[in-house]
């Protein structure tokens, strides 16, 4: 399973370790990832998505996962979201007609 955010796309970047004597080592950062379960209101159904504490909260401020794949960049989107995301399009489209 590899370390990216399934919303955001967010994932490991690398830096140094550096000690007190300034010796320098690569090392690597790792997103704060989360399995949770989010509840699409228009499709009335639940989604196991593995995301960053970061995205998580930004789904929280956007008022839940459609308002928040609604304004997602397609390109930063997993395979997965962004048919989650084509469903709740189709859904709201059929509601309107």
């Amino acid at each position: 399973m590899s370390r990216r955010c399934e919303l955001t796309g967010k994932g490991p970047m690398s830096g140094n370790n550096v000690s007190h004597a300034n010796n320098r080592s690569r090392r690597r950062f790792l997103p704060n990832l989360v399995d949770v379960t989010l509840a699409s209101d228009s499709l009335g159904k639940t989604y196991k998505l593995r995301i960053s504490a970061a995205a998580l909260r930004s789904v929280d401020h956007r008022g839940g996962l459609d308002a928040f794949l609604a304004k997602a960049k397609d390109i930063e989107l997993s395979p997965r979201a962004l048919t989650i995301k084509k469903d709740i399009a189709k859904a709201a489209a059929a509601a309107a007609a």
